[in-house]
């Protein structure tokens, strides 16, 4: 049992270890790359950032889903879209204060607001079906066309690009990182998941916290790293880009390859809470056009309140 409990605390601390490692990589890679072939850091930080990122909830969603139970990959997704508002901007937002752009609000925000709602209207009913699946799917694909035809429509300044092109270093750079992150959520999920189930807590439960905050870990460390970095534009539009991609592209990949059963506790408070906390942050970027530190603190205890909430 000691050995057990040292192999699983072990896996924690060396997650930790890489995720860190690997958001060091991916936003300084991605920064450079995102000025060298002309697009806003901002694009790519709701893109190719957020997606990369939201690797480790698909993964544990889809794992979940066949080896364990659904609870785990939508615990795991409406968990990680609470904890990445009040947890992950809060905490970058304490570092760094983060000024919001008029592209986050108007192009990508309402996008994040449509599927936190639409998945509490398509799973009042219990089910997301193979049909929520696509629909999820489907909007997925027109915000991936809105957002394409925005950065050839409205390219970035000269004073927004490099005096250099891409390097194939910086390529590299996003390529170990990525592959960084994702064994560092593996890690710290393995280990996580084995100490909770011991313990006799719930798969919604453990998806709710353990894997949410650990599939938010990527999330987390490329925010706060682009906070102390001074890429701001990457801690938000990662943020928002991944609360799309967590419930668009894996609870719509999921529930193509099987229906999801949605308890009626989680319709009436879990998903009502992601809907708050998007809501609520909203409000705070409109408030100023930027997350203060005060704002990063409000969210930071909120969150702490929604945790202490599920606790049994």
């Amino acid at each position: 049992m000691a050995e057990t409990v040292a192999v699983q605390l072990a896996l924690l601390a060396g997650g930790v270890l890489a995720l860190y490692a690997g958001a060091e990589l991916l936003v300084a890679g991605a920064a450079r790359i995102a000025l060298g072939v002309g697009l806003r850091a901002v694009t790519v930080g709701v893109t190719v950032v957020a997606l990369a990122t939201t690797a480790p909830e698909l993964f544990v969603a889809v794992v979940g889903a066949f080896d364990v139970s659904t609870d785990i990959g939508l615990g795991a997704v409406v968990g990680s879209n609470v904890a990445n508002v009040g947890l992950v901007l809060g905490l970058a937002a304490l570092i760094r204060p983060l000024p919001v752009g008029p592209v986050v609000l108007r192009r990508h925000v309402p996008f994040m607001l449509l599927s936190a709602v639409l998945l509490l209207v398509l799973g009042a009913d219990g089910t997301l079906s193979r049909l929520d699946g696509l629909v999820f799917l489907a909007i997925l694909g027109g915000f991936t066309a809105l957002l394409l035809y925005y950065a050839n429509a409205d390219p970035p300044t000269t004073v927004d690009r490099p005096d250099e092109g891409v390097d194939l270093r910086d390529v590299a750079f996003v390529v170990v990182g990525l592959i960084a992150l994702v064994v560092g959520s593996r890690w710290l999920i393995s280990g996580g998941r084995g100490i909770l189930s011991a313990m006799g807590f719930s798969d919604l439960f453990i998806g709710l916290t353990v894997l949410a905050i650990g599939t938010s870990l990527p999330e987390l460390a490329a925010s706060v790293v682009g906070a102390i970095r001074g890429e701001t534009a990457f801690s938000i539009g990662n943020v928002v880009g991944s609360n799309i991609y967590n419930v668009l592209a894996v609870l719509g990949i999921v529930a193509v390859i099987v229906p999801i059963p949605v308890e009626p506790a989680v319709v009436r408070f879990e998903i009502p809470v992601m809907i708050g906390f998007s809501v609520l942050m909203v409000a705070l970027m409109y408030h100023g056009r930027r997350l203060s530190r005060i704002d990063g603190a409000i969210l930071v205890v909120c969150y702490v309140g929604f945790v202490y909430l599920l606790l049994p």
